[in-house]
């Protein structure tokens, strides 16, 4: 049967098929006839090669060999913030006794169909990566599809932008800060904490389809949709924005092997009007993906050349962590494409191109990936659909789930556009999308990015929008129904003057959220818009601009100047009132119009 196997591998090999599948091929065919001279046992799946950046945990390794891999990524991921390693850490249904603390570019995954299937007894924890408990750079770091029963009780989730908290059960209490130190905002969807949630000092939070015992704690911006038992208190005090059910979304696909050790990829099912966590009756709801469908990409060996050729034969991708250096775009053409990355795998165009374009087709889904600027700049680094798409999706949208950008900050990165989303029905379930204003590479004629996010597309829906610094509008939306659940940004710190950062005549700066005057239809809740100017005598005349139309809706809205230099005169079109210089004040704005 052996032979025959190989024969028809060999069978269907055609020019220009990847070296690489076929050399997987081999392999795959060497371990089964390894596994059944060695007496297999039927059923019995090999071990996919998810290569080195991955550790693979089952409950039969002692605690302490499992603590000693942990300690050993932790050791480099701790303050690694911008460097270029990659890991995931993936945990086999079963009970586990040891400690994990989650540094940068760290992801922690369980492969269980609930989160119940991995059990953690001890702590897991992300902890300030600064001094001083401060946690503001607390970045690019997950946890995912597990239990943990936290030793005294609580466990520490102390993070801001791209630290990604899904599909959770915390069999006890949650913080989200560090000994009461600074936090910048964060995410969490699909979990379930059986006691108190404690945000502290933390500026801004959204969860999305959770529950816990209780929540305590508030600053500036806290949103809170499809959560079935949300905190007491109103907006502006405490600052809970309350949205009783999720309008349309799917969760984020994940990694899951069975007990025959066979992988998959859970697609969540699309859902509407949502509240609470998707998995009370074990199994979140959805169809499963055999690993067989996608092809294990590797950072050693793919190029974009490998990975289109694998996408053109109707494959979806797994991309195992590390850094893929790309001379040309990933091009997805094909409906209901899946491209799920592991350990925050990150895509780096090198030439000026996109890093990915897709096809204006039903069901794409992309997860779990971060895009650097590479020197040479790109159009854009994600364009989604091409320049005017008009399809209609809503069937089946396009969905995008912890996809982050940067431009800057591991060295010069340069892109005119992040993300340029054309395709109508879209759905975006938490993004940070940064121009970076510290690290390598960074200042005013070097990481150069006019914008973040550009909508076109009709009927748009994003969670847990993440936008700062870029050197024209933030969010620039041209198309009609879009809506915005949560939106952080800081306008950019480094305008060297007023003259060179006028949007129009007469209008200092740029709008960090701006409606185009065509937009009819727009509703976005829970705005937070801050200022860090590092440049004397220089303003922003409005955070939010959009055309007064009641079709045209915000709810919620507030600025801050962080820093004692400009202020921000508006909150939404001249809306609000300044950010005055002595005393600092908080503008708020309930509703607009």
């Amino acid at each position: 049967m052996m032979e025959s196997l190989k024969q028809g591998a060999i069978a269907d090999f055609a020019p220009g098929r990847c070296l690489a599948t076929i050399a997987w091929v081999w392999v795959s065919l060497a371990c089964l006839s390894a596994s059944a001279m060695a007496g297999g046992k039927p059923g019995i799946a090999p071990k996919p090669d998810f290569g080195p950046n991955v550790l693979l945990f089952n409950s039969s390794m002692t605690s302490s060999e499992i603590q000693r891999k942990i300690d050993q990524v932790y050791a480099v991921q701790r303050h690694n913030e911008f460097g270029s390693e990659r890991n995931a850490v993936l945990f086999a249904p079963g009970t586990y006794a040891i400690d994990i603390p989650i540094g940068f570019y760290t992801q922690v995954l369980g492969l269980g169909a609930s989160p119940d299937s991995v059990r953690i007894r001890g702590n897991v924890h992300a902890d300030a990566s600064l001094d001083h408990n401060n946690a503001t750079c607390t970045f690019w770091r997950a946890a995912e599809g597990f239990s943990v029963t936290p030793a005294g009780g609580t466990m520490q989730w102390a993070v801001s932008q791209a630290a990604p908290f899904r599909r959770m059960h915390i069999e006890g209490n949650i913080v989200l800060h560090q000994n009461g130190g600074w936090a910048s905002g964060g995410w969490m969807s699909d979990s379930l904490v059986d006691g108190n949630v404690g945000a502290g000092p933390q500026q801004q939070w959204i969860a999305r389809n959770s529950e816990w015992g209780s929540w305590t704690g508030a600053n500036w911006n806290m949103v809170f949709l499809g959560v079935p038992h949300p905190p007491t208190g109103e907006w502006p005090s405490p600052p809970y924005t309350k949205i009783a059910a999720t309008p349309v979304v799917r969760e984020k696909p994940y990694l899951e092997v069975d007990g025959g050790g066979n992988y998959s990829v859970r697609i969540p099912a699309l859902v509407r009007d949502s509240a609470g966590i998707t998995w009370h009756g074990g199994v979140t709801p959805g169809r499963s993906i055999p690993l067989s469908r996608f092809y294990v990409a590797h950072p050693s060996a793919d190029t974009a050349a490998t990975l289109n050729v694998q996408l053109a034969r109707g494959m979806n991708l797994l991309l195992t962590p590390g850094v893929y250096e790309l001379t040309d775009a990933l091009r997805v053409t094909r409906p209901d494409t899946v491209i799920l990355g592991l350990g925050f795998a990150t895509l780096k165009p090198v030439r000026g191109t996109p890093a990915m374009t897709t096809a204006d087709v039903d069901g794409v889904i992309l997860a779990g990936l971060l895009f650097d600027a590479g020197a040479t700049e790109s159009p854009v680094l994600l364009e989604i659909g091409q320049e005017g798409s008009s399809a209609p999706h809503a069937a089946n949208p396009i969905s995008l789930h912890d996809i982050f950008f940067r431009v800057g900050g591991a060295g010069v990165g340069r892109a005119a556009v992040s993300l340029r989303i054309n395709s109508r029905d879209t759905i975006v379930d938490h993004t940070w999308i940064w121009r970076a204003d510290h690290g390598a590479g960074v200042g005013w004629e070097s990481n150069t990015s006019a914008n973040g996010l550009v909508v076109n597309g009709d009927n748009v829906t994003i969670y847990g929008l993440f936008v700062e610094h870029h050197q024209q509008f933030q969010v620039l939306w041209n198309g009609n129904g879009g809506r915005t659940y949560f939106y952080q940004s800081e306008i950019p710190y480094d305008p060297p003057d007023q003259q060179g950062f006028r949007s129009a005549l007469g209008v200092n700066g740029w709008a960090s959220y701006k409606v185009a005057d065509t937009v009819t239809r727009h509703e976005a809740w829970g705005l937070g818009i801050y200022s860090v100017f590092r440049h004397p005598a220089v303003v922003l005349s409005r955070a939010v601009e959009v055309p007064q139309r009641p079709g045209v809706r915000f709810h919620h809205l507030i600025t801050v100047a962080l820093d004692d230099k400009g202020e921000i005169s508006n909150v939404i079109n001249n809306a609000g009132g300044p950010t005055s210089i002595e005393p600092r004040v908080t503008p708020r704005v309930a509703d607009y119009p």
